[in-house]
């Protein structure tokens, strides 16, 4: 392995997700892996607190936070809830010490159809979310999720619907995390991650391959890298052309390699990143 071919490298929680916290950090602090993406739920059960001494006495670097956002409901209770789980998700960053929250929008309402309608209560809540992130240091960045994801859990399908979003807002507190699986198939996608890096707006960079057949529910079938369709080196090439230099984050969601050991997924996965 050549120096420093990790030093950018994030794995997220997600992609092994039968590793205990206590576990992942310490294998990732034997093989050289300098960040971990983290998950609310899992952290959550561990306790807020003890996963951020746990990281740090690791040696290691949050570098995302997953997930904040399903702030399209337009009932005020539901609004309001979905408000107030949003800024302890912000406050849960900084207590990390991740800068960076990622958001998924959320789907349409019951029984809704207006796509354009439930993006600009989205507009609305971030009007809210950003100042109070602010405060705390933690940016805000919008994931758009490939179209098949619309009805359900996140109307902002491409990229440049996600960067129309965040251009509302300072370029320091607002950007966009740029997934493979989620952007690959989509030709305009190139054009917005150049006109984000140029406004300083790309925030979070993860990587997954796309293969099918797709699993029912479709939620678990990210590939391990280099399995799939996608283009990754060249993705990886674009983002770095555009200015991107922060990490690299590995987020597989996929049956086959949770049921498999946690720590010869880490060691595959980092061969698997190397190799790109």
């Amino acid at each position: 392995m050549s120096a420093g071919a990790l030093d950018r490298l994030s794995v997220n929680q997600m992609t092994v997700r039968g590793m205990p916290l206590p576990e992942l950090t310490a294998d990732c602090a034997r093989l050289g892996v300098p960040g971990v993406g983290l998950w609310r739920e899992p952290v959550r059960a561990y306790g807020l607190a003890a996963t951020a001494r746990l990281v740090r006495a690791a040696g290691l670097a949050v570098t995302t936070l997953c997930r904040g956002g399903f702030l399209t409901d337009a009932d005020p209770a539901a609004r309001s809830r979905a408000l107030y789980d949003n800024r302890l998700a912000i406050e849960e960053a900084a207590v990390l010490g991740t800068d960076t929250l990622v958001l998924v929008s959320g789907g349409l309402p019951p029984g809704g159809r207006d796509l354009a309608g439930a993006r600009e209560r989205v507009a609305d809540a971030l009007g809210e979310l950003v100042p109070y992130a602010a405060e705390r240091g933690v940016r805000l960045a919008i994931e758009p999720l490939h179209p098949m994801y619309a009805a359900d859990r996140c109307v902002v399908s491409t990229l440049a619907q996600a960067l129309a979003l965040a251009e509302r807002f300072p370029a320091d507190r607002v950007g966009v995390a740029v997934d493979t699986y989620h952007v690959w198939w989509d030709d305009t996608a190139p054009d917005a991650v150049t006109r984000a890096g140029a406004a300083g707006r790309l925030y979070a960079f993860q990587l997954a391959d796309w293969i099918t057949p797709l699993p029912e529910g479709v939620l678990t079938g990210r590939g391990q890298l280099g399995d799939g369709s996608i283009e990754l080196r060249r993705w990886w090439e674009r983002m770095d052309a555009a200015g991107y230099r922060g990490p690299v984050e590995v987020e597989l969601f996929n049956e086959g390699l949770w049921r498999r050991e946690g720590s010869e997924v880490l060691e595959e996965t980092i061969a698997r990143f190397v190799a790109l």
